[in-house]
């Protein structure tokens, strides 16, 4: 049995299909209800992550679980070690963790002090773990999504500063491979898209599978922070643009991870907005 945190997520929902397709028992585990489309013989477990003894039922029985930190988890909550020692009395083997590529590019960044620590902890665990480092995801353009429906305008600073992005398909999809094959115990894969795409050209491969003309607009540092913090720590937010604004060369490179892990390269955000279009309509 494998249990999925963050199962409602960007990651987990494609992370518990490919599981479930692949014929694995599956836990998804999330503080959300059960979503619409849930596979059949899933077993859905309402839990919070930064509750260990919530988890605990989610737990028993399983022999891996991904964990998936998000929003205020990232930065308050229970000890790691926690939730760690509740994972092993209940038997797991096998944990895939999802950090963040900043975990390494920025190691002092306080905004990511708490991925460190868990990943910290996984180390210390004294059993399987892998750990997952990816870079920016795709799925950020979300954020545009109502300004495109509305006025086919996307509004985001540093229009020409490329990074790249990677689809949490491709991050579901390494962790499918990580919870479910051997050869992955002690490994962290920085994963990240096929190449480097600024927000101009993301807003362009948007207007091109709309077949409408959309219009960016650069916002100022500033103005992109006030918007940020509408849904995100202020630290979090001043953290992020640091990296939009001002990427060390680490944070620009292609890493070749996706297509070690899977035997093929990671898909380009074209892609990803072929697959999501309806949110952009």
């Amino acid at each position: 049995m494998i249990t999925v945190t963050g199962a409602t997520g960007n990651i987990g929902r494609t992370l518990v299909d490919l599981l479930a397709a692949a014929g694995e028992e599956v836990v998804a585990v999330s503080r959300q209800p059960r979503t619409a489309g849930t596979p059949a013989g899933v077993r859905w477990s309402r839990a919070d992550v930064g509750e260990a003894a919530s988890l605990r039922p989610a737990l028993e029985g399983a022999r891996a679980l991904f964990l998936m930190l998000g929003g205020e988890l990232n930065h308050r909550g229970e000890s790691p070690t926690t939730l760690l020692d509740a994972a092993a009395q209940a038997g797991v083997e096998r944990i895939v963790l999802v950090s963040s590529q900043i975990s390494a590019t920025r190691p002092d960044a306080p905004s990511h002090a708490r991925l460190r620590e868990f990943e910290a902890a996984v180390r210390a665990w004294g059993r399987d773990f892998t750990v997952l480092r990816p870079s920016g995801f795709a799925s950020n353009a979300f954020a545009w999504a109502e300004t495109v429906r509305a006025e086919r305008t996307v509004f985001a600073p540093f229009g020409d500063v490329a990074l790249p992005v990677i689809d949490p398909a491709d991050i579901a999809a390494v962790a499918a491979a990580a919870l479910r094959e051997d050869g992955h115990a002690g490994r962290v894969y920085e994963l990240t898209g096929p190449e480097p795409i600024s927000p101009r050209r993301q807003a362009a491969a948007i207007s091109e599978a709309l077949g409408e003309d959309v219009t960016f607009v650069e916002l100022s540092r500033a103005d992109a922070q006030a918007r940020m913090a509408r849904f995100m720590p202020e630290q979090v937010a001043a953290g992020t643009l640091d990296v939009l604004g001002a990427p060390l060369p680490a944070e620009q490179r292609v890493s070749p991870a996706v297509d070690t892990v899977l035997g093929r390269p990671a898909g380009p955000f074209a892609d990803w907005v072929a697959r999501n279009l309806p949110a952009f309509r």
